[in-house]
């Protein structure tokens, strides 16, 4: 067993990271201001998005989008039942009404298959979530979107980097939300980004996001602004600060390098696990992609053992091994199941992967003997709760 706990993540912070954050410190400029500018422009210009707003949050993001969207009540949103809790929740706290669609049962993404058939008259928009770093079947959401006139917001929380068909997630014309929270592939500490095609919107977000104030009102207070302003809308407090921007100006020329060494381990797990019966891996969808690994989530088959998941997880951790669990499916979760009425059964393969799934180590940070540690660690727990 390894000496030391091996979290289930953790962010590669470096020497250039840290020394911009005490500069934007001495500067004395820590809240939004120039490097919240200059993260802005060097993000937009990775994925390939004309626009791009900084945010506090993803969850922030996935609110502003939803709400430029004016949905009202009866207003319907598809998207998936395996997602953490802010895609849903986002949803219903614009008035309108989530609805879910299952999975696929290999990359654990919202089957573009499946839906066709939950389109009504009241259906507004289409939320796909890049589950864990791999894109979803984007032409067929394309393709219902035209269709029925419905606008795609990608939660891209997990999906910095992400490519689909040669392009990059947040260059589509489609609202893109990205996530940049301590675990994710790149971190500003806690923010988001929401990108765009569309110049109105970005407008509209950005008035929303810092309390109706012009989109340069950040600029009041330094050397060439005007301290008057003028509130444009009701808006809320959702900026991102430079002392965040300070740690994401480094992190993002280090992405594609992140993804390497996640992808390497990811690989090295997939074949490491290959003749574990006990364990059925993450799979690749068909289409040409870039998976972003930002999680490695096999599912427990607990049929063939002794322990469930849960426990699971504990004999992990009695080794010296974290875990993660992403995600219990939405409709598992008291207050969806009651609010939204789902009846037992609805989604077969989201049930299955929640009461099977977890996340194993990934992050830049880990060598490849930590792979093997946590390797070591899955199959002893396998071998001792056989069936």
């Amino acid at each position: 067993m390894r000496q030391e706990f091996l979290p289930f993540s953790t962010p590669t912070i470096e020497d250039d990271e840290i020394n911009e954050v005490v500069d934007s410190l001495k500067s004395g400029w820590i809240t939004t201001g120039p490097k919240v500018k200059r993260f802005e422009d060097a993000f937009k210009a990775y994925v390939g998005a004309p626009y791009a707003v900084p945010l506090s949050s993803a969850t922030a993001g996935l609110h502003l989008a939803l709400l430029a969207l004016q949905l009202k009540e009866g207003d319907e949103v598809i998207t998936t039942p395996m997602t953490f809790a802010s895609t849903v929740s986002m949803i219903i706290l614009c008035g309108a009404t989530p609805v879910l669609v299952d999975i696929e049962p290999g990359t654990l993404n919202i089957d573009a298959g499946k839906i066709r058939e939950k389109i009504t008259a009241k259906t507004k928009a289409v939320v796909p979530v890049h589950f864990a770093g791999q894109p979803c079947d984007m032409d067929a959401i394309f393709a219902l979107a035209k269709e029925f006139n419905l606008t795609v917001i990608e939660d891209a929380a997990h999906a910095a980097g992400t490519e689909y068909k040669g392009k990059r997630i947040g260059s589509f014309d489609t609202i893109s939300i990205f996530s940049f929270h301590p675990n994710k592939n790149i971190t500003t500490g806690e923010g988001g980004m929401l990108c765009t095609t569309d110049e109105a919107l970005a407008e509209e977000v950005s008035l929303l996001k810092f309390h109706g104030m012009s989109r340069e009102a950040w600029k009041r207070f330094s050397a060439t602004g005007n301290p008057n302003y003028e509130i444009l809308l009701p808006g809320f407090k959702y900026n991102m600060m430079d002392i965040q921007a300070a740690l994401g100006i480094h992190q993002l020329p280090k992405l594609d390098g992140f993804i390497a060494k996640r992808t390497e381990i990811a690989e090295f797990y997939n074949a490491a696990f290959a003749d574990v019966a006990e364990l059925a891996r993450p799979s690749y969808a068909p289409y040409d992609q870039r998976h972003a690994w930002h999680l490695y989530t096999p599912l427990i088959r607990i049929e063939r053992l002794t322990i469930d998941r849960d426990q699971f997880m504990a004999e992990l951790k009695k080794l010296n091994i974290g875990t993660g669990l992403h995600y219990k499916a939405i409709h598992h979760h008291p207050y969806y199941r009651d609010t939204l009425q789902i009846p037992a059964g609805a989604f077969p393969n989201a049930d299955y992967a929640s009461d099977r799934i977890l996340s194993l180590p990934l992050f830049p940070k880990m060598t490849m003997d930590d792979a093997r540690d946590v390797v070591e660690a899955v199959k002893t727990v396998i071998a001792k709760n056989r069936k």
